[in-house]
């Protein structure tokens, strides 16, 4: 491990994500908080929701915020790098392992989802307010979830980037993103599909269902949610499944 080689490629990360700062807030941000307008004020507002709907909403914004995020860091620059740019030839000339490149990757990603979930908080909370109630009682277990969700995110990230081609990458947001918040709690509990216990069950594959609940078990706990050790075990499981599978393909690719 060089970890001069590793800290220059994760500074270069840093400062093209500095540079492209205002594009980021905009791709990260924009629907986020589309969705947080639209339902949490107009809806709320015009009386078709309940007021208590806006804490509801808000852990499952920042939710789809680090993923999104954290996959978009992760998976479009290495579809660019590998197949358009060849930008990914450079850096494995480093002195150092194939793996720590992949490994720096999901660093430089996790981080990124880390600032949206931040960052998010306090938009969210301006545009819904007054009337959202949010409390971490838990400040230790909610940075344990934050952490796992920006990990699971650029983990995420690395699986799809060495996984789909170029002309897929609009199947992977139809076929995969797409379902994936949709189906991922984030705009309800997990206790609302009671009233259909196939789906409720099939949706426990889902890694953004423990997303959401575990950001809605710190944030707001008196709205239902999953077990907080539930959570924790499947965002550590999923965060290590992905980052093997990534990190296997990543070495297919960088070989071939």
């Amino acid at each position: 491990m060089n970890w001069k080689a590793f800290a220059a490629m994760l500074a270069r990360d840093a400062h093209v994500a500095r540079r492209n700062a205002i594009q980021l807030f905009l791709q990260t941000f924009l629907q986020p908080l589309l969705f947080v307008f639209i339902f949490g004020r107009v809806m709320v507002g015009s009386g078709y929701l309940p007021a208590a709907y806006k804490s509801l909403l808000l852990p499952g914004i920042i939710a789809i915020s680090m993923v999104f995020t954290g996959i978009w860091a992760v998976a479009m620059p290495l579809i660019a790098e590998f197949q358009w740019t060849r930008e990914i030839e450079d850096r494995l000339l480093a002195p150092i392992g194939v793996a720590w490149i992949a490994i720096e990757k999901v660093i430089a990603g996790m981080l990124q989802a880390l600032v949206a979930g931040l960052i998010v908080i306090p938009l969210a909370w301006l545009v819904l307010r007054p009337g959202v109630e949010i409390s971490i009682g838990a400040p230790w277990t909610f940075a344990g979830v934050i952490v796992l969700v920006a990990t699971f995110s650029a983990c995420g990230g690395l699986a799809l980037g060495c996984s789909i081609n170029q002309q897929h990458i609009g199947l992977m947001f139809g076929m995969v993103i797409t379902p994936m918040i949709f189906f991922g709690c984030t705009y309800y509990p997990w206790s609302a599909l009671k009233t259909f216990p196939i789906l409720q069950k099939a949706v426990l594959i889902n890694p953004l269902v423990y997303a959401s609940e575990g950001l809605r078990a710190t944030l707001v706990p008196q709205f239902p949610h999953l077990s907080i050790k539930v959570v924790l075990m499947a965002l550590l499981l999923f965060d290590l499944v992905l980052l093997v599978v990534g990190l296997r393909q990543f070495e297919k690719k960088a070989v071939s």
